[in-house]
């Protein structure tokens, strides 16, 4: 399977997410982009999880439908075509990192999963049912984690 490159302008992999990013402060979504998208991809999926959360894997972003031809998407917008779907918060669109006060930092998975046939996901899925409806259908995956902590 090939890689898909993920970056944002916003932090490194495995930096630290500014507080402009988080739930209790502005909560807009950080800019992302990519490359390396296979050309024969139908619809790209993203997610943002959090694996540390103390309920278990938390759905801080996650949308569906975007546009393969895509490179990346800005700050505080939805990726060109997609739908963003409901997150763990019970709301649609990003809801940013919010860990509990004194943990360790927490690691925000952005999955970025670009798939050979549309994905059908649920409105609410959660992130373990993400991970399978994207399974099959997945021709590349790329990843990039941000640590926040309050």
């Amino acid at each position: 399977m090939t890689g898909i490159d993920i970056g944002s302008d916003a932090f490194q992999d495995h930096t630290f997410i500014g507080r402009r990013y988080a739930y209790e402060a502005a909560n807009v979504s950080p800019p992302l982009r990519w490359s390396g998208v296979p050309d024969d991809a139908a619809e790209l999926v993203l997610l943002c999880e959090d694996p540390d959360a103390p309920s278990g894997t938390f759905v801080h972003w996650l949308v569906a439908g975007i546009d393969p031809r895509s490179d990346g998407v800005g700050e505080g917008q939805a990726p060109p075509g997609g739908t963003e779907l409901v997150n763990g918060y019970g709301e649609r669109g990003w809801g940013g990192p919010h860990p509990p006060p004194g943990d360790e930092a927490h690691h925000y998975v952005f999955r970025l999963y670009a798939l050979s046939e549309p994905s059908a996901l649920p409105d609410a899925p959660r992130a373990d049912e993400v991970h399978e409806a994207v399974g099959k259908a997945r021709l590349a995956e790329g990843t990039l984690v941000g640590l926040y902590r309050r």
